[in-house]
């Protein structure tokens, strides 16, 4: 088996430390089809709650990936969207979601919600019940 060089665990552990959080990657996934008001992001995943998708999404902004801007209108509009980083970890989410469906298949492990979609990523899994 061959070593893996110390650098080569810092930079998948980089990587990790700014996608990690249960709502990041499925943030993020809304993210690509376009910009998003704070609203629509909660519509979008009502299991999360407003505290920790306001928490999650000042980290991806802390780390650059996602900018916030701040309209001056009564009621405030806030929008949020993908830096040009951001649009770099696009790929990235692209393979984790084919090795995703890749263990779902393996293991028959699936989500409570919507079966295998996307919209799964901060469900909790499950194992699929055996056929009796």
């Amino acid at each position: 088996m061959s070593k893996q060089r110390p650098s080569e665990i810092c930079n998948v552990v980089a990587t990790i430390r700014v996608i990690a959080g249960k709502w990041k990657p499925l943030i993020l996934w809304h993210l690509f089809s376009g910009t998003r008001r704070f609203g629509e992001l909660r519509r979008l995943m009502p299991e999360v709650t407003e505290k920790m998708l306001v928490q999650q999404l000042r980290e991806l902004e802390a780390d650059e990936l996602v900018r916030r801007e701040v309209y001056p209108q009564v009621p405030p509009k806030v929008e949020y969207s993908l830096t040009d980083h951001g649009r770099t970890i696009r790929p990235v989410l692209n393979q984790m979601s084919r090795w995703g469906q890749a263990q779902i298949e393996r293991t028959g492990e699936t989500h409570e919600g919507s079966e295998e979609s996307v919209e799964t990523v901060g469900a909790r899994p499950r194992r699929k019940q055996a056929a009796r």
